[in-house]
């Protein structure tokens, strides 16, 4: 549902809200308090934190406990798909995210029109209001300033308002760093949950790496994003740009669907991964962390410090980065080095199972497809009620994703889902 709303609310930015007012009371409510101000902008960060929050609590309610015998599978096929945890990415990017998205994107109105919805909302907004990730605008105005560019807003707060602001900030980056050193302290002295016989050195390696490929995979996706309204002589003279792009774009962009699905598992599969190496644990009998009490150690052992590491450090700062400077991002071997490897792991077809389960939800659930409800872009325009895409601020400083893949995808998958 986190994924799906994302989905839909970006999806529905332009489309003016009047129209389906009636039909969907609850999307309507969810999309006119979105389109507020910043809010929009607001719940995109604090929705960050739920789903890095969420894979953590997976990690830590789904994986095995000790060397324990799974009807009979031998050693070797239990380690990759249970120790290492392969079963649960896939189980979790499939079920808990790609179906989702591949729903919420044809039937956005539908999707978001029910009070889960509405509530996971208000979660992503309270987390942004409570302050705990406010230390990612002090990164935000950094970026931004350094990029000579301004952030571009809808709200002009007052005195009392700014305060409150710089407080958060302040505030926030007290807790990130005390998480910071917590997680560093845990990962050179053994108390994560790292795989047995990777030393702290590896661990933190380790760490390094999956951050920074989170971060990649992150800002790929708001460049592109960015790029997407450009003409191609726009899009750079790089090399590497012209190749990324001419990759992702050709055939009408056919491959956008397929780098969003290979994405997304491989997203999952780092965060899994980050959780892994990050949770703290104690070994039995040990006091807890410098002495705080079991309450505050039960709530370092949930994965939360980590979460908020991943968010800060390896989603929210890259994607800002992208959004200021998306050509450079472009430029970036890297970037098309990923391209080619995220477009060979969906090629293996190891997500396709996200349509039939798409396909199963959208019958139970009787979605149908939005032009049903409001109409084609076309038969807006003529009704006067224009699609408008200034709802949303986009450029630097703003994290907005790609909202919609599957009205793209290959043929094949859209007849197996019966989507269309």
């Amino acid at each position: 549902m986190v994924e799906g709303t994302q989905c839909s609310l970006v999806g529905l930015a332009p489309v003016d809200q009047e129209l389906y007012k009636d039909s969907h009371p609850i999307s309507y409510q969810c999309t006119i308090i979105a389109k507020k101000g910043d809010n929009f902008h607001r719940y995109l960060i604090g929705r960050q934190f739920m789903v890095c929050m969420i894979v953590f609590l997976i990690n830590i309610s789904g994986g095995l406990i000790g060397d324990v015998e799974l009807w009979g599978y031998p050693s070797g096929l239990k380690d990759v798909f249970f120790n290492i945890g392969l079963a649960m990415i896939f189980f979790t990017a499939i079920v808990g995210q790609i179906y989702s998205q591949i729903n919420a994107s044809l039937f956005m109105l539908d999707y978001i029109n029910n009070y889960f919805a509405f509530f996971t909302f208000w979660v992503a907004m309270a987390i942004e209001f409570s302050g705990l990730l406010h230390v990612s605008h002090l990164v935000r105005m950094l970026v931004v300033n350094l990029s000579g560019q301004e952030i571009k807003t809808k709200e002009e707060p007052g005195t009392v308002g700014k305060i409150f602001f710089w407080v958060r900030c302040l505030v926030s980056l007290a807790i990130f760093s005390y998480c910071y050193v917590i997680t560093l302290f845990c990962i050179f002295t053994g108390k994560t949950t790292t795989w047995e016989g990777i030393g702290p050195i590896n661990t933190f390696v380790i760490f390094i790496i999956l951050l920074c490929t989170v971060g990649m995979l992150e800002g790929m996706q708001v460049a592109f994003f960015a790029v997407a309204k450009l003409q191609a002589s726009e899009r750079g003279d790089s090399k590497f740009s012209r190749m990324s792009c001419d990759l992702l774009f050709k055939e009408e962009g056919k491959n956008l669907p397929r780098f969003m699905i290979g994405r997304q598992l491989s997203v999952v599969s780092c965060m899994f991964f980050v959780a892994r190496v990050t949770s703290v644990s104690i070994p039995e009998g040990e006091q807890n962390l410098f002495g705080v009490s079991d309450g505050m150690q039960g709530l370092f052992n949930t994965g939360l410090l980590g979460a908020l590491i991943l968010t800060v450090l390896g989603s929210i700062t890259w994607q800002l980065v992208a959004s200021a400077y998306p050509i450079a991002f472009l430029n970036n071997p890297i970037t098309y080095l990923f391209l080619c490897i995220i477009l060979f792991l969906e090629a293996t077809g190891v997500c396709s199972g996200a349509w039939a389960i798409a396909s199963i939800h959208k019958k139970l659930a009787c979605f149908q497809h939005d032009e049903v409800h409001i109409g084609t872009a076309e038969e807006r325009a003529q009704k006067e009620m224009n699609d408008d895409s200034k709802h949303i601020n986009c450029g630097p400083g703003h994290v907005v994703k790609l909202p919609c893949f599957a009205d793209n995808a290959i043929l094949p998958l859209q007849s197996v889902s019966m989507l269309q």
